[in-house]
């Protein structure tokens, strides 16, 4: 879903914006900085991008039919006004 490493990337960034003062706070900070991401993150509706990629291909074989049979139909209506 997310790279754990980026989780790890911004905990990190974060974790150097303390300030000097709080240093002895940082290790806790990380912890909890990191905890909520990853909670927050868990609470968001994603996909993998296997799974994007996936229903990518299905919604372009889908609409590769549609446009198939569409012209179809406007041949038929054409034959019938034909007649």
């Amino acid at each position: 879903m997310f790279d754990p490493k980026s989780i790890d990337n911004i905990t990190e960034k974060l974790a150097h914006a303390i300030p000097p003062g709080l240093n002895h706070f940082k290790d806790d900070l990380e912890k909890h900085i990191h905890a909520l991401i990853q909670s927050g993150l868990s609470r968001l509706d994603m996909v993998s991008r296997e799974e994007f990629e996936v229903q990518k291909a299905v919604l372009a074989k889908t609409r590769s039919r549609l446009e198939q049979l569409e012209e179809r139909v406007s041949q038929l209506e054409n034959q019938l006004k034909a007649d």
